[in-house]
Formats: structure tokens, C-alpha cells, sequence
């Protein structure tokens, strides 16, 4: 970067290797590599930061009140249930569960609203003040299994830790810490589970010795470094939440079961004691990937569903982070419905356009862009499953639907592609160390608890018992990168330095 000395450069790359690791591994071994992050933070307006907290406790209460709406989110994704398997595991698992009664009424989410600046018209992407002139435009909403947070927090503390030093001094001129925000979200994510804890009670089954959150993980994990965290955080608690780990799929049915009264009984096939825990509250982070809801998956699934454990999320809360629900929210009225006008607005401020591809008229408009070899240029097809890496960007759209069934369009939605500022940094990733043009997202995390309102007339279906903002992620990739994803390698965990105009 600018002013800075090689021995400044290596003295801050060796200190920032001592801060990245991810875990991962294989039947017989377990090996670490770093994590991909920022050398420097990056510039973000106040502004737009304040901007994004304080929006999320609005986006906690609509994702909340569309979760607890069930004729509206089946109208939302029906077109995608025939032909996405995802869709038509959640769904079918949610009928499934809804014939034996729903009996937990209370639900608990972790939430991701990711965001990135978009320029605004007449603005130079490359032009020193051009982070100042965007507005805050969401990329996506998260609702399931949101990752990132412990990683996002340690390299936050990195980056605060590395202005401490000095280390980006340049010509006696000093980075000043206060404009690097603490992050808190291992610490609230933590809060969240426990109050959900809480709120659950004792055992209730004279079975069990006492109650204990259960986090669901994927076999052979890669994500440990993000997860662990928050079980630390849990047993470190003055007054220590016990936490589990179990693998999705075969896993939950041998080792836990339900009682007559739907109890969720857990026997930690590793303790000695031989008298099992209740679970208070099921943590879901895994189950994202169609090819997890084979029949064990499906059958292990709607065991969680079934039992009076809080869940976290509930299907219906799960199938919301779909991108269909995204762009049907974005349609006019739609907001409305679960917001106040002022909060709608406040939250269509930072929408773009979002088209189906079904054959309704906006459908049959976005067909036309999508087909169209130039005006496809500026749009992104996103299909409704987890994470960037099933988009098609671009150019690529027509010759991709071109080779899929006309059917399988209705799975997609058309979003208009945000228009980033261009920075400079210097990413190191877990192969290589680079310096070039950067764009970056800002994701906050939501945190909230929820009832259900058994009154369906009422205009408010969910009462909040909880409503707060986690903390935050910011990733950085280069410039040319369609992707985002940390984990496979394109994009970096960073920090945003707020700047005044």
C-alpha cells in the first residue's frame, strides 16, 4: 500500500498469519489453513454502517412476521416446490410436522442482512470520494445457519489489535482505532441461544438431569474455527448453558428420541452418565443442501420439528432465507403487509429490482433482459440455496438458460447487479498474498425471539419477546471476482474503517 516500508509490509503479514486458521478434516486426520483476510481495513461511510444497524431490529420483526405466515410464504415458493429438491424437502418435512400439531410456539433467530454500496448515477467507481456516493443496497437475506460471525469477530479484533501496534503508521499519520468498530458477535450470538435457553425452562421429562442447547453441524466439518466459539461462549457463562454437538442425519435418530409429551431427549454417546438431557433449543447449522434430506435426513429432519425444543430456525423461518421470498417481499405492497409505512420504507430503500422468472408480466419482462446478450450484462440469476456459488452473472445467463428445462426457471430470480465503489487492498488468502482492486459486503447479524400469536386474524401473527443487533461481517474480494465465499476461497474477511465525507 501507499507509504508503507517493506519491513512494515512483512512485519504485518507475519503478524496477521498468526491470527487465520479454519479447521478441517478427514476421516483419519484434521489439518488447519488460514482463513482469507483484509491487510488493511477498508473504507465504509459512517453512515451507511449506522444506516444498516439500525435497520436490522425492522428486518428481524418482517423476517419474523413472514415466518409465521404460512399461506403467504407457500404462495411465495410454490413455483419452485416441483422442481427444486431443497424447497421440496423443507416443505414437505412441514406438512409432515404440521399433521402431529405444532406445540412450540416460541422460535429463536439468528439472522444475516448483507449489503454492499451501490453508486449512485454519474458517480466514478474508482474515484477517491466514491464510497460517499452510493447508497445501501441488500444483496441477501440470511436466515439459516448464518455463518461467519466468529471469524468476522476475531479479524475485527485483529485489525484493532494490528492499529494498536502502530503498525499503520505512515509519515507519523495514524489509523485511528475509534474509527474500527467493535465487533460483538460471538458474545451476542451466545446471549441469543441462552435467552432462548431461558425461556424453554427446566426438564420437564423426569428422564432428563437437565436441559442443554443442541447444535446440528455437518459431518466432517470444515467450519469448527466458526462454530466452537459459540459453544465456548455458552459453557463460559456465569451461569453455564450446556452445549452439545451432533452431526445431521443418522446421528440425531441414534442418539436422540422423543418422548410421550415430544420431549427431545439427547444421550451424549461420549459422557459416562448415562441419564440423558433435554434439549431446550435446537441450533441448526447444517441441513442447507438438498442431497442432506435423503430419507435418514428427512426422517432426522422432522424428528427436531417434532419436539417442543426451540428451534433455531423453525422450517417455516428456514424457508424464508429462499430467494424467492426475497423477491416476492420486494413486489409493491408487499412490505405492507407485516410493516408499518414508515418501516417499509426504510426497508425498500435498500432494495433493487428483483424479477421473477415465471410467466406472470414482470416474469415474461425479466425473461426478455435475461435472454437478451447485453442487457443481461447487468443482472445476476440466483437460484433459492445457500451461498453465491449457484449464481450465473452476466453474459452467462442466456446461454445457461438456454440449457436447462423452461420449467426450471421458475427456481431462479433476476436481481439488477449492485454497482460497487472500487477500493485498493492488499488479501491474503489461504494460497497466496495479492494486492489489487477491491469491492466489499457488510452483513449484519440479527438477533430475536419470537411467539407465535395464536389469533390468525390478528394483524400482527408473532409477539417479539427479543429484538437486538449481533454484531457484524465484512468480506472483501478483488474486483473481477463474480463470488464472495470465504471458504472457497474468494473472499476475505476485513474490517470496515468508518469515514466521514
Amino acid at each position: 500500500m501507499e507509504g508503507f516500508s517493506e519491513e512494515q509490509t512483512l512485519s504485518l503479514v507475519a503478524q496477521i498469519q498468526d491470527w487465520q486458521h479454519v479447521r478441517s478434516q478427514t476421516e483419519s486426520s484434521v489439518f488447519s489453513y488460514p482463513v482469507g483476510v483484509s491487510c488493511f481495513p477498508t473504507a465504509l461511510p459512517r453512515a451507511k454502517f449506522q444506516q444498516a444497524l439500525e435497520i436490522q431490529e425492522i428486518y428481524n420483526r418482517l423476517y419474523c412476521s413472514v415466518a409465521e405466515d404460512e399461506q403467504w410464504i407457500h404462495d411465495a415458493i410454490r413455483d419452485i416446490i416441483s422442481v427444486e429438491p431443497l424447497a421440496a424437502a423443507l416443505w414437505s418435512i412441514y406438512e409432515a410436522a404440521k399433521e402431529t400439531g405444532h406445540i412450540q410456539k416460541i422460535s429463536v433467530g439468528i439472522f444475516r442482512s448483507d449489503y454492499m454500496l451501490h453508486l449512485n448515477e454519474g458517480a466514478e467507481p474508482q474515484s477517491p470520494n466514491a464510497v460517499f456516493e452510493t447508497s445501501l443496497k441488500q444483496v441477501e437475506m440470511n436466515t439459516f445457519s448464518c455463518s461467519g460471525g466468529s471469524h468476522a469477530n476475531k479479524v475485527g479484533d485483529m485489525h484493532r489489535y494490528l492499529a494498536r501496534t502502530g503498525i499503520y503508521n505512515v509519515n507519523d499519520a495514524s489509523l485511528d482505532i475509534a474509527s474500527l468498530p467493535v465487533n460483538k458477535n460471538i458474545e451476542s450470538l451466545a446471549s441469543c441461544l441462552a435467552l432462548a435457553h431461558t425461556t424453554y425452562g427446566g426438564p420437564r421429562s423426569q428422564e432428563a438431569r437437565q436441559t442443554a442447547v443442541l447444535m446440528i453441524v455437518q459431518p466432517n466439518n470444515f467450519n469448527t474455527a466458526d462454530e466452537r466459539p459459540i459453544e465456548y461462549a455458552l459453557w463460559n457463562r456465569e451461569d453455564p448453558v450446556p452445549t452439545y454437538r451432533l452431526e445431521f442425519g443418522p446421528d440425531i435418530l441414534e442418539h436422540t428420541w422423543l418422548t410421550e409429551n415430544r420431549e427431545l431427549l439427547f444421550q451424549p454417546p461420549w459422557l459416562a452418565s448415562k441419564t440423558p438431557v433435554e434439549i431446550s433449543v435446537v441450533y441448526l447449522r447444517a441441513g442447507y443442501e438438498a442431497e442432506e434430506y435423503n430419507h435418514v435426513g428427512w426422517e432426522a429432519r422432522l424428528q427436531l420439528e417434532n419436539s417442543v425444543a426451540i428451534k433455531c430456525p423453525s422450517l417455516l423461518a428456514h424457508i424464508t432465507t429462499f430467494k424467492k421470498v426475497q423477491q416476492a417481499l420486494a413486489a409493491p405492497g408487499a412490505l405492507e403487509k407485516f410493516l408499518s409505512g414508515s418501516d417499509a420504507a426504510k426497508i425498500r430503500e435498500t432494495f433493487v429490482p428483483v424479477y421473477p422468472l415465471d410467466e406472470s408480466e414482470q416474469g415474461l419482462f425479466a425473461r426478455k433482459l435475461a435472454c437478451d446478450p447485453e442487457k443481461s450484462l447487468n443482472y445476476i440469476l440466483k437460484p433459492s440455496l445457500e451461498g453465491g456459488g449457484h449464481n450465473v452473472y452476466g453474459t452467462e445467463i442466456p446461454d445457461y438458460l438456454a440449457s436447462i428445462p423452461q420449467e426450471r426457471w421458475y427456481s431462479y430470480i433476476l436481481m439488477e447487479r449492485i454497482q460497487p465503489p472500487i477500493q485498493t487492498n492488499i488479501l491474503m488468502g489461504p494460497a497466496a498474498l495479492d494486492s489489487g482492486q477491491t469491492v466489499s459486503e457488510l452483513g449484519i447479524l440479527g438477533c430475536c425471539l419470537w411467539q407465535s400469536q395464536s389469533d390468525q386474524t390478528s394483524e400482527h401473527r408473532c409477539k417479539m419477546l427479543h429484538n437486538s443487533v449481533g454484531g457484524w461481517t465484512f468480506k472483501t474480494k478483488f474486483a473481477e471476482v463474480d463470488e464472495m465465499s470465504v471458504v472457497k476461497g474468494y473472499g476475505h474477511f476485513d474490517t470496515p474503517r468508518l469515514m466521514d465525507p
